[in-house]
């Protein structure tokens, strides 16, 4: 009965997670906010700059200005705007979703003006009737909060309280936001954007005073954004635009579908790689994705998160990284069940035994991640964000997950003695009477010699890079405007387009270009760039025409030398900071030596990217950055498993008296991985071509350098890591009498072995 009710409270778990998969994804998928970049809209980072001599920008007059430009946004109905300081003198908007884009670049960058009318409507005052920056947040004689201005002539406002007064019961002072008069570039026309209601504070004497306070029903939070408007309802400070990017809506709906049908294709060979060689585990493993992928979604949303195409590709990579620890997982059940176990101390062996390579795994990736956040910037924030939580998640879902699925069907006792349900045939499992351990196991990698042939791939890997370092030198990397600044322009058309035409239509409309390149599918979406960055003015132009002629607003960007160069610096001390803590991470767990081969394999392979990149002479933009720290984190996380099953085989010897013995501990371990790691990478690759293949055009440079990456990553932690760990290990026999392993302590549950 107690074997039957495993097996019923299997099935039942897997009937709960259907029925709240099915029942709950519709809802949790319309709740998911969309970036720019997959419904359309535009990206804005204004400099805070002085508007007169002597003027002093402090963080009250930026924090001030952001509440003007939220004011400002309330206009246009933005359901989801997102305004950022940062930096303490610049200030980030991103407007999703945004139809007409030039009316609402106008109406964030051009000066307005408060007015106070009466009921009628009748014009009192004006902001320029205020003394600037006087309005202040505070309480008045019965500690009820309210706003507090000076006004340049008291006379005046005695006046005008007065009439208010006179005009009773209507005895309110209205306060609007009013706009500048601009020009639609599409209508041609003049338009004056509508103003937008502040606040309506009775007045109940006349005031004959500097001295004004406006009170109501305010909440203290609400007197201080209402001071803040009144401050700088009228911007008095210059907005300078160092960084702008804008996407028509039909390029992101069509990013959207395409990446979506690609992340669609990825996880669906993932699950069926998995369901084919792991079997039983294996399907085991695709509940639990499926469960990994409907919480990623949910905590997504619950976070109030931004989706956006980095972030999608973070998800699709995240189920490829999630499924690692399923295989490490399996791969040690089936060691186990080779020598002849049970199926269910195999299964708590393999269990135990993968658990700190999988934690120390995680703990490295998510470094990466958590770096990437810090110093990324708008779309790149995104994806380090699904990454964080894709880790997490993965962490609850592969390793609680998947144990408590497999461990109900493997203590019911229906598994006992089928190891054909783990992918085993009955030649591969001996008998528990040999007493075989599980690393005295033959493995497929038995004829390969990686320690006595490591001086060959030193040799490859050291004329490579020079190969690289030269073509470097000579090509330079083919850096985007997010490096160099200047201005990128993407159009999408309906047919192909001839690079020759679309030039001469940029020509025309008086932005000649020599960098145009045509790529899609289709061969219908051209790229320009230019050395300038366009002033807003122009960008509109440019949009204007090429809608004419193509039918859709292309894609504009811009970018300052000051934002490139500060670009540089952040991609330059976000690869330093998380190489830093990773050899001190690897340092802590392993050993300095490991640590220190562990940097130089995540060296090989940075510098492998970049030098692919200026080969090919792809496009180095900020998701590249993304890409070099995602493979960081992925080739110390195959590093790790290797190394952790050096230590595993250190563990088993008393002394190692030779560097034949350790070449031999070295060659077991990566044998034994080896096949971990193609099973690995395979899954991940699953995923980066199908993006490469079948996603959005923008991401494809970020999807081959991820491609890039995986191989290179793979083929340092083999090839170089545990070679060069061996060298440095070998100095320390041959200066004593060998090396004595013993056991000193132990660690997040497990004995290690100190050399």
């Amino acid at each position: 009965m107690k074997n039957r009710g495993r097996i019923v409270a299997f099935l039942l778990l897997i009937v709960i997670f259907a029925s709240t998969i099915f029942s709950t994804t519709n809802p949790i998928l319309k709740n998911v906010k969309l970036g720019l970049d997959l419904q359309g809209g535009f990206e804005v980072l204004y400099q805070v700059n002085p508007l007169k001599d002597g003027q002093k920008i402090t963080e009250s007059t930026v924090a001030d200005t952001a509440r003007a430009l939220t004011n400002r946004v309330d206009v246009l109905g933005v359901s989801e705007p997102s305004i950022q300081i940062e930096s303490n003198n610049r200030i980030r908007v991103q407007l999703a979703g945004v139809e007409d884009q030039e009316s609402a670049r106008k109406l964030l960058s051009t000066q307005a003006n408060l007015s106070f009318r009466d009921a009628d409507d009748n014009l009192m005052l004006d902001g320029n009737d205020l003394k600037e920056g006087k309005a202040k947040a505070n309480f008045n004689e019965n500690n009820s909060p309210v706003v507090t201005l000076e006004m340049k002539d008291p006379n005046k406002f005695g006046e005008v309280t007065t009439q208010i007064l006179q005009k009773k019961p209507d005895n309110v002072l209205v306060i609007w936001l009013d706009f500048e008069e601009g020009v639609d570039s599409y209508k041609e026309e003049v338009t004056k954007p509508k103003p937008a209601f502040i606040s309506a504070p009775m007045v109940s004497q006349t005031i004959n005073s500097s001295n004004v306070e406006i009170s109501g029903n305010f909440t203290v939070e609400e007197t201080k954004n209402l001071a803040g408007i009144l401050n700088a309802g009228a911007l008095p400070v210059d907005l300078e635009e160092i960084y702008s990017t804008s996407v028509g809506a039909q390029f992101g709906e069509q990013a959207l579908d395409k990446t979506i049908f690609a992340g669609i294709v990825g996880i669906s060979l993932i699950f069926i790689f998995m369901a084919f060689y792991y079997r039983l585990p294996g399907i085991v493993a695709v509940i639990t994705l499926s469960v990994y992928i409907y919480l990623i979604l949910l905590v997504f949303t619950l976070i109030n998160g931004v989706l956006t195409l980095p972030g999608i590709a973070a998800l699709m990579l995240g189920v490829g990284m999630a499924v690692d620890a399923n295989i490490l997982t399996y791969e040690r059940v089936k060691e186990e069940l080779r020598v002849g176990k049970s199926v269910k101390s195999s299964f708590t062996a393999g269990a135990k035994s993968s658990f700190t390579a999988i934690l120390d795994a995680n703990i490295t990736t998510l470094l990466a991640a958590v770096v990437l956040f810090i110093f990324g910037t708008s779309s790149v924030k995104g994806f380090a964000t699904m990454l964080i939580i894709s880790i997490l998640v993965s962490f609850i879902t592969a390793v609680w997950g998947s144990r408590l699925l497999l461990g109900l069907l493997v203590h019911s006792g229906s598994l006992d003695g089928k190891t054909g349900w783990f992918g085993l045939s009955k030649k591969q499992v001996h008998s528990a009477d040999e007493g075989l351990e599980t690393l005295d196991l033959t493995t497929k990698f038995d004829r390969f010699d990686f320690v006595g042939t490591r001086k060959r791939f030193y040799t490859l890997s050291i004329v490579l890079l020079i190969v690289g370092a030269i073509m470097l030198g000579v090509f330079k990397l083919n850096l985007g405007i997010d490096f160099s600044g200047g201005t990128r322009v993407e159009i999408l058309a309906e047919q192909a387009l001839d690079q020759t035409e679309v030039e001469k239509e940029l020509e025309a409309i008086g932005h000649p270009s020599s960098d145009v390149v045509i790529s899609g599918d289709e061969k219908n979406i051209a790229v320009a760039r230019y050395k300038e960055d366009f002033a807003q003015e122009e960008v509109n132009k440019i949009k204007k025409e090429l809608n004419g002629v193509y039918g859709s607003e292309p894609n504009v960007s811009t970018v300052s030398d000051t934002v490139g160069k500060e670009l540089v610096q952040n991609a330059i001390k976000a690869l330093a900071v998380a190489a830093l803590g990773i050899i001190i991470y690897v340092a802590f767990r392993f050993e300095w030596r490991m640590g220190l081969a562990s940097i130089v394999g995540l060296l090989h392979d940075a510098f492998f990217m970049i030098a692919v990149f200026s080969i090919l002479r792809l496009e180095v933009d900020i998701t590249f950055i993304a890409a070099v720290l995602t493979i960081v984190g992925y080739s110390i996380n195959d590093t790790i498993v290797t190394f952790d099953r050096i230590r595993e085989n250190l563990h088993h010897m008393k002394h190692i008296d030779s560097e034949d013995e350790l070449a031999t501990i070295v060659n077991k371990s990566l044998r034994q991985t080896l096949g971990r790691s193609v099973n690995t990478v395979l899954t991940v690759i699953f995923v980066v071509v199908a993006l490469m293949a079948l996603g959005a055009e923008s991401i494809r440079p970020f999807s081959i350098a991820l491609l890039i990456g995986l191989i290179a990553g793979t083929y340092s932690s083999i090839f170089i890591s545990a070679q060069l760990w061996f060298d440095l290990k070998k100095k320390q026999i041959n200066k004593g009498n060998g090396l004595k392993v013993e056991k000193e302590k132990k660690q997040w549950g497990s004995d290690e072995p100190v050399v």
